[in-house]
Formats: structure tokens, sequence, C-alpha cells
């Protein structure tokens, strides 16, 4: 009896020994281990998903670098469904994109929004297609001033700031924005304005004056955007996979490689808490992050 037991111990220490070395063996060799295969292949597609509010870069630089590097990949499939976000985080992304595109093509499928900064990560693609439905344009840049100063009274909580310069505290909490501060904030704005509208017009081939008349904001249809040239193609996200492998030149079936799942799980948890959590634009000692986004629908 003991010998049966010693042998069925042994037996599934050896069936769990070959699933683990299955399992690691499978994790080198799938795209979802990292982009990176024990074995090349001449028909990889790399997958960059721009999900959600743009609050950072670093994630998305690095999983570009990561496909740059990768000779597996052939093509990158840029897949953004999100409202916008930060502006430098949103240029950084573009940069990065485009840099990358002149080593290998990106073509943009927009899912279901694909607005402001959404849109300006977008134009970094060599192509860019749009669901008929898609939400897109809201070319623009807003700044948002939330002032609490009568619920701090309310609290009899006071407030006092000392500071360096008279302009130091452009977007103060406790009051209004000064005539001054407007102004030079104003200015900001249509200065980084003036930076979205030329990299539309750059990367779409279109002239200054057309992209001013529908620079004001507002959002498109995919369809419309077509119409408007903001966009090149109507189709969903088969139909810009299957392009891509034809300006990639890849014969058959394609093979799609995610980026690498960095770090523990709970790293990444907490990673993303920290990223929803910096949305609020409340720090810097309430100083607001200037944003390319578009509020009032759904991210997802």
């Amino acid at each position: 009896m003991r010998r049966t037991w010693i042998i069925a111990a042994l037996l599934g220490s050896s069936i769990l020994a070959i699933a683990f070395l299955a399992g690691v063996f499978m994790y080198l060799v799938t795209a979802e281990g990292g982009g990176k295969s024990l074995f090349s292949s001449d028909r990889g597609i790399g997958i960059l998903k721009i999900e959600g509010p743009i609050l950072s870069s670093d994630r998305a630089i690095e999983d570009i670098k990561e496909f740059g590097e990768n000779k597996s990949v052939k093509g990158i499939l840029l897949r953004v469904d999100s409202p916008g976000g930060a502006v430098a985080a949103s240029q950084e992304i573009y940069e990065a994109l485009l840099d990358l595109s002149q080593k290998k093509p990106v073509v943009a499928s927009m899912g279901s929004v694909a607005a402001s900064g959404g849109y300006y990560v977008s134009l970094a693609a060599d192509e860019i297609w749009a669901n008929p439905g898609t939400t897109t344009g809201s070319i623009g840049v807003r700044l948002e001033h939330v002032m609490i100063g009568d619920l701090l009274e309310w609290m009899k909580i006071k407030h006092e700031t000392l500071k360096s310069g008279a302009l130091k505290d452009l977007v103060p909490m406790d009051r209004p924005i000064s005539p001054e501060a407007r102004e030079i904030l104003e200015k900001m704005l249509a200065e980084i304005h003036a930076q979205f509208k030329g990299a539309v017009a750059e990367r779409r081939k279109l002239d200054l004056p057309t992209v001013d008349k529908i620079a004001d904001g507002r959002i498109f249809t995919g369809a419309a955007a077509k119409d408007l040239k903001l966009v090149d193609e109507i189709g969903g996200v088969a139909s810009a996979l299957k392009r891509l492998s034809l300006l990639a030149k890849i014969e058959g079936e394609p093979e799609l490689i995610f980026p690498r799942k960095r770090g523990r799980l709970i790293d990444r948890i907490f990673t993303e808490i920290k990223s929803r959590m910096s949305s609020l634009a409340i720090a810097d000692y309430w100083q607001p992050m200037v944003m390319m986004r578009m509020d009032g629908l759904s991210e997802r």
C-alpha cells in the first residue's frame, strides 16, 4: 500500500513538473510573453493599445521601444480607444511613434473614442482607420479652474500662500484667476493649440486655414472625419490589420505580438491607481494640468 502511494506521488510530481515546464515553454514562445520568442518570425505584428485617459507616456514608450528592437515585429497596429489626456504625455507618445514609423509601418485603428490627445497620437501612424461611428476630432486644449474658497470659508479653514513672485500661483484655489494670469494662460493654451494644429496639418497634408476651420474642439464621427481627411479609411480593427499586413509585406496569417507585462501584478495595479489618481490634477500645489481631453463620453 505504501509503495502504491509512493508511486502515485512520484507520478503526480512528474505530471506537475511537465506541466510547469510546458507553461514556461509557452510563456517564452507566445507573443504575450513580451514580444520575444524562442523562434524568430517573419509574420509578427506588434499590438500597441492606447486606452483610457493618457496621463503618462512611460509604459507606451517602453512598448514602442520594445517593438522597434524586436526583429520579429514587422509592423505595428496602434489600437486607440482614448478621449485624450495630458498634453506632454500625448506629444511624447506621438514623437516615439513617429520615430518608429520611419523604421516599420504603423497603422492606427480607432475604437469607440479617439479624440483630442487620442487623435494626436493617432497622427503618427502611416494610415488611420476609424469605424463609421467612432468619436474623434476634438482638436483643442483646455485648462480647468476649480475654486473652493467658499467651501474653505464654510469649513472655517484659513488658507495662506507665500510665493516668490506675483505670478507663482497663476491658478489659485481660493479666488478667481487675475486678468494678468488669465492673459498668460490663454497665450499658453493658444501656443499648445497651434502645436496640435501644426501636427494635424503636417501629418494629414492639410493647409493651416483648412485645419483652423475644424480645430475648434468639435467632435466628428469616423465617417465625417474621413470626408474631412482627418482619417484615411473606414473599417474595423480586422480591416486595419489586413492593410498593415500588406504594408509590412506579410504573407499568410500574421502573428500578433503583445508588449511584455512588466513587474508584478500588484505593482501594476498600484501603478494604475496612481495614474488614475493623478487625473484629479491636484498636484504641484494645486497647479492644474493642461489637457488634450474630451469629456462627456465613455472612455471604453
